[in-house]
């Protein structure tokens, strides 16, 4: 719930502005502050979907020792590595836009989003981007699609250990608890 209030509470000041006024236009400073944010939580949602399949793949595979494996303590670290993780990854990215060269007149923003889209102060750039694409690349693929491909492993366990067990009916009731 808190990924998803920031996430609204980010873009909320340009979508109005977009919606109810037709304005398109951010200031430059003010585009860095709402990328670092929305990417970031965006990377916090990707990680909390992460935390909630090895929730269930916990539950599933040893539903006896859920207490013991996931307490408070451990809880809270992993919503602090979340945080951590994607604030530590997303810190560079205003910096790495901050220090292009932008064509005159070119340092205000104007939106094709109801957002501040990367690739749009990228392009208004008169300089080399390379590195800020390259950056981007891997903090996708770092987040996202690390995030995405372990996901996939985890359930892919959860499968493992449903068919392993005895009868249909104890099958049925574990899939009943991922779904």
């Amino acid at each position: 719930a808190f990924t998803d209030v920031g996430l609204t509470l980010s873009t909320l000041p340009t979508t109005l502005a977009v919606l109810w006024f037709d304005y398109n236009l951010i200031a430059f400073n003010a585009c860095l502050v709402q990328l670092f944010f929305l990417h970031s939580f965006s990377a916090v949602e990707s990680s909390v979907l992460l935390a909630m399949s090895f929730d269930r793949f916990v539950a599933i595979s040893k539903p006896l020792h859920y207490a013991a494996v996931l307490t408070n303590a451990v809880i809270i670290r992993i919503g602090l590595a979340i945080v951590a993780r994607a604030t530590v990854s997303l810190f560079p990215l205003p910096f790495l836009l901050k220090r292009l060269n932008f064509c005159p007149g070119k340092k205000g923003t104007l939106l094709s989003h109801s957002f501040c889209f990367h690739a749009d102060v990228m392009k208004k750039a008169c300089a080399d981007i390379t590195i800020n694409i390259r950056y981007g690349l891997y903090v996708v693929l770092s987040t996202a699609g690390v995030d995405s491909l372990l996901i996939v492993l985890s359930y892919t366990l959860i499968l493992h250990t449903v068919m392993g067990l005895a009868s249909p009916r104890e099958r049925i009731r574990a899939l009943n608890t991922c779904i």
